[in-house]
């Protein structure tokens, strides 16, 4: 009988790193959502569909979207060929290499406004959703009749964020949960990547030791520059993946 192989894989206490990452405009190139409307016949929604949107409601109008494109026929195969052809943004996968080659040290997390289908449909295609411990995003499976139903995330009474995610509930609520399943240890450094409004919200959540990455010229950055006295974190804004890496790599650098 063969002795058990001492080489395991690190436990999840042994990484001192969390890192959070948005996904459309951060992981990806571009808006899922705009990426799957191309799947329609005419590759544009009807100026009533437009119109019909209401602010801090984006995920109850992607409802209705999805149920539009239904009602034309789009199948799954095309919303998933739509997705899978998303080009990821410049640097990202060199990023998502590093961290794979430092499992032992970082802990990976998506939170975003898209939602569950797309999102893994695309990691997986990009073959990294191993690498990922969790995903917070709005629910989305396809019914019976093939059409892909959209929930929000969840309810929450932040007014600075659309009515269905609060990203700095999230991130406080994951915070409290790991600590408590490592033990009372907390992560020494936490990393949020995003581009977006809705991530300047957790990004606030942020202590001294720990950086925001912010798209360069993207919302999050532009909000970033004219509130800046409001944040504890680093700010380290990018335009490539690579730009994240030589960031991660001098704070390895201060073991």
């Amino acid at each position: 009988m063969t002795a058990p192989s001492n080489q395991t894989h690190a436990a999840p206490e042994q990484q001192r790193f969390l890192v959070l990452f948005d996904f459309d405009e951060t992981i990806i190139n571009e808006s899922s959502d705009d990426a799957v409307v191309r799947a329609l016949p005419g590759q544009t929604l009807p100026d009533w569909l437009k119109n019909s949107y209401r602010e801090g409601h984006y995920n109850e109008h992607m409802q209705k979207v999805l149920v539009y494109m239904a009602d034309q026929g789009v199948s799954k195969e095309s919303i998933q060929s739509a997705v899978e052809k998303i080009p990821p943004t410049p640097g990202l996968l060199n990023l998502f290499q590093y961290l794979q080659s430092h499992q032992q040290d970082f802990e990976l997390v998506v939170v975003s406004d898209a939602n569950m289908y797309f999102i893994e449909t695309w990691l997986e295609r990009a073959g990294v959703r191993h690498l990922f411990r969790k995903i917070f995003t709005n629910p989305a499976s396809f019914d019976a009749n093939g059409r892909l139903v959209l929930l929000p995330f969840h309810s929450h009474s932040c007014s600075c964020c659309p009515d269905n995610m609060c990203k700095q509930v999230i991130l406080r609520e994951y915070l409290a949960s790991r600590q408590k399943e490592r033990g009372g240890a907390p992560f020494q450094r936490v990393f949020y990547i995003g581009d977006g409004a809705n991530d300047i919200c957790p990004s606030l959540a942020l202590g001294p030791r720990d950086t925001t990455f912010p798209r360069r010229d993207f919302p999050m950055h532009r909000l970033l520059q004219s509130q800046a006295a409001m944040f504890k974190a680093n700010i380290a804004p990018w335009v490539s993946g690579e730009d994240i890496v030589d960031c991660l790599k001098k704070i390895m650098e201060e073991r």
